[in-house]
């Protein structure tokens, strides 16, 4: 098939752009290389695609409708399978009108790309900050999520609801991912893992916020990219059990899902450290804070909904990932 995938530079679209390459698919990787974190990391993850005869890219980003609109037009993708966002919780604090731009007028276009290019099934991302100040874990697609604690979560909502009516006004297949902590070799220098392994190999002390209490589940790459690909091969067509007067919010009667993508199997933040520091062959020096603003204390998936439809099923413990992400990391930086 043809697959346009956006965020082709970032953690999750390089990795899953391998994997389609692989499998014989035609990738074009859009991404705009922004500055959020390590530029060169993002260009790393690139190098290692374009090799590919099957690969192309195309340097933009998703709000400048008329660029995408012509990559849409020369390509012709067959599926859409959009990761580019500005992510992020805590930043969505400092810096909210970058959220507005990529997470709400992108995905907009997205959506009207799709809709006039015809494409057979977006897949796009959304998180499990949606499910905000709720308490009641494992978290369930089924569950309401209309209490968002972040800006980013509000953003990831939105899309879902914006995917929910290109589907029933338009008949455009979309599938909705809520990915849980996803973590691996070639991750995000923002998040947890990435930063206290530098912190911790410098000699540095780590920040540990709710004084390590958080529980969050940790789902590696490899997982994550092949819950996204079964996905992207399950067209959803409209659930013939909906009932308005007790509505699913997870189906509908248009050609819609949402899915939890996740581990299943919470972790606390400081057994994680402790699998860390043994990986690392070195103790953290730890400074223990409050819960940050924007930042919910636990994190679980419920995912039958997606192994009944696709078959997934997580299978990275993380002993396995985080040793996997230390020899990645050992390597990449020469430590």
């Amino acid at each position: 098939m043809r697959i346009l995938v956006t965020g082709a530079a970032g953690f999750i679209g390089s990795a899953l752009s391998h994997r389609l390459l692989a499998r014989g698919d035609e990738v074009l990787g859009v991404d705009n290389l922004n500055d959020y974190y390590d530029v060169s990391l993002k260009q790393a993850r690139l190098d290692r695609l374009t090799p590919h005869a099957n690969f192309r890219f195309a340097k933009l980003g998703i709000e400048d409708r008329p660029a995408l609109e012509r990559v849409f037009h020369d390509f012709k993708p067959q599926r859409v399978v959009n990761l580019a966002a500005q992510a992020g919780v805590r930043y969505s604090i400092e810096n909210p009108y970058a959220y507005v731009e990529s997470n709400l007028v992108g995905f907009i276009n997205i959506l009207e790309a799709c809709r006039h290019g015809k494409v057979g099934h977006l897949v796009y991302a959304s998180s499990s900050s949606v499910y905000g100040a709720n308490r009641k874990l494992p978290f369930s697609v089924q569950d309401p999520v209309d209490h968002p604690v972040s800006l980013y979560a509000a953003t990831k909502k939105a899309n879902e609801l914006m995917a929910h009516t290109y589907s029933h006004l338009y008949g455009l297949p979309t599938t909705g991912l809520r990915f849980f902590t996803v973590y691996g070799p070639w991750g995000r220098p923002d998040m947890a893992l990435f930063l206290f392994t530098r912190k911790i190999l410098a000699g540095e002390p780590i920040d540990v916020f709710n004084h390590g209490h958080h529980t969050r589940d940790f789902t590696y790459i490899d997982d994550i990219v092949e819950g996204v690909i079964r996905t992207l091969d399950h067209v959803p067509n409209p659930d013939p059990h909906y009932d308005p007067l007790h509505p699913n919010s997870a189906t509908s009667s248009a050609p819609y899902r949402v899915y939890n993508i996740g581990n299943s199997h919470p972790v606390q933040l400081s057994h994680y450290i402790e699998v860390l520091e043994a990986c690392l062959g070195r103790k953290a020096e730890q400074n223990l804070l409050p819960l940050q603003p924007g930042d919910v204390p636990d994190t679980s998936a419920e995912v039958s909904e997606l192994m009944a439809d696709t078959g997934y099923k997580p299978d990275t413990p993380v002993e396995e990932g985080v040793r996997r992400f230390v020899e990645w990391y050992r390597r990449y930086y020469g430590v």
